[in-house]
């Protein structure tokens, strides 16, 4: 009985015995496949999370879609506006979106202007008595930019008239009040085109009636009066050398006298200056310019073109009313710049040699200086320079008009102060003393000129 006990025991215990050998197998099995279970619902869920992707992908494409195109109708519509515009309009039929295009021609169109009123008193030892008088100027004028590159100017102003009432003053704008309150003569003062290529940086080409190319130290009117518009061509060129040295070069071609028969006057000029920074605001200027009058000799005086008289104001004629003279001139000058005191300071030199001449009065010379700048309200300014320019050192019709009434011959001070009494508002005065030499008895001159001008 035992026997049979211990036989059933036995399939029992190695039963038993093979589930505690095998329960490890079995877990790790029962593991698995629940890790693998575990795996195919991530894998599920991340291919649900890049269907999501792709859908929002697909509509961000299709709304770029959209802008595009609605991009693309927008250009269209504009270029078709511009075409519109650029067609010839039809006559008898009003333009489209005239209000716009008025505005912007406006843009394009600068407007400037100034008046002056001025007294004057002239002490001429050489005239009867002296003279007292009131003077206006006004001009007005404009700059248009034609493109990027191009633009057009002009400008109207007063001057005297001549005899024949075909043309004006060529070195002076200034009207006089009397002749029983006549009306006022208006002449075209500068009419140019400018043309400024992109390039060439720096260079510029003037063609026309055009504002006097010429650089002058301290604006001085040794040989050029600041109202002298020439006509012809010209060009100007301002190159950098390095960060404190610049070169500045000018040139022209301009007509003085056109002649039916025989040869025309003219002139060609250039002329060049180097510009040195030491440190701001200090700097030091030089330059050199050389100008060639043709044809001038055995001519009568230019003043016959435009004033009817054989005034020479001051250069050597010679029988027959002509020029006794060739004129070409050597030009020399100077300027240094600074500060003092936090005020401006600037002292110049300019000298002129008629190389052509065959007198001994060929030379012309002056120094001056100024201080502060007549800038904003409140400001002044104070100029001053001595000169000395005889009979044949320039062609006195274009040189100071003011200085011993206008032309060459003679020598003295120039004083000048001017005050900015509001923004665009400046009254002055300007006193000349000098006196003729070579010429009137080499008697006095002084002039006094009391001014207030107004610009816009």
């Amino acid at each position: 009985m035992k026997d049979v006990q211990r036989q059933g025991w036995g399939p029992r215990l190695l039963i038993l015995g093979m589930a505690i050998l095998l329960w490890p197998v079995a877990a790790r099995a029962a593991g698995e496949v629940q890790d693998v279970n575990q795996l195919k619902a991530e894998l599920q869920a991340q291919r649900q999370r890049q269907a999501e992707l792709e859908d929002k992908i697909n509509q961000l494409e299709a709304r770029q879609k959209l802008k595009e195109r609605a991009l693309d109708q927008k250009v269209e519509q504009v270029a078709a506006q511009q075409e519109r515009k650029e067609e010839p309009k039809e006559e008898g039929k009003k333009k489209e979106g005239a209000l716009p295009d008025i505005l912007q021609w406006a843009s394009k169109v600068g407007l400037y202007g100034d008046f002056r009123y001025r007294y004057e008193y002239i002490g001429d030892d050489s005239a009867e008595s002296d003279r007292h008088r009131n003077r206006i100027r006004a001009r007005i004028g404009l700059d248009a930019k034609v493109n990027d590159e191009w633009n057009l100017g002009f400008r109207l102003a007063t001057a005297g008239t001549t005899n024949s009432g075909t043309s004006g003053d060529p070195v002076s704008t200034n009207q006089d009040l009397n002749e029983s309150f006549s009306k006022k003569p208006i002449w075209i003062d500068l009419a140019y085109f400018n043309y400024h290529p992109g390039w060439i940086k720096g260079l510029s080409i003037t063609g026309g009636k055009m504002p006097n190319p010429f650089y002058a130290v301290g604006k001085n009117q040794l040989i050029w009066d600041h109202d002298l518009t020439p006509e012809g061509g010209a060009f100007t060129y301002g190159l950098p050398l390095n960060d404190r040295t610049s070169l500045n070069v000018a040139g022209g071609g301009f007509w003085v006298n056109e002649e039916t028969t025989g040869g025309d006057t003219y002139l060609l000029g250039i002329q060049g200056h180097l510009k040195h920074q030491l440190s701001k605001p200090t700097y030091v200027l030089g330059g050199l310019g050389f100008y060639d009058y043709n044809h001038i000799q055995g001519e009568e005086a230019l003043a016959n073109e435009w004033k009817g008289t054989n005034d020479f104001f001051g250069n050597t004629a010679a029988p027959g009313n002509v020029f006794a003279n060739d004129y070409d001139l050597l030009e020399l000058f100077v300027e240094f710049g600074t500060e003092i005191g936090k005020l401006p300071v600037a002292v110049f030199g300019n000298w002129v040699k008629n190389t052509a001449a065959s007198t001994n009065e060929d030379t012309g010379w002056l120094i001056g200086g100024s201080l502060n700048k007549a800038k904003d309200p409140g400001s002044w300014q104070f100029d001053y320079n001595y000169r000395n320019l005889e009979l044949d050192a320039v062609v006195g019709q274009f040189s100071d008009s003011d200085f011993v009434g206008g032309g060459t011959g003679g020598k003295g001070h120039w004083f000048s102060f001017n005050y900015v009494l509001a923004k665009n508002v400046v009254p002055g005065i300007t006193y000349y003393l000098s006196q003729y030499q070579g010429r009137k008895n080499d008697a006095d001159y002084d002039r006094l000129m009391a001014d207030i001008v107004l610009k816009f």
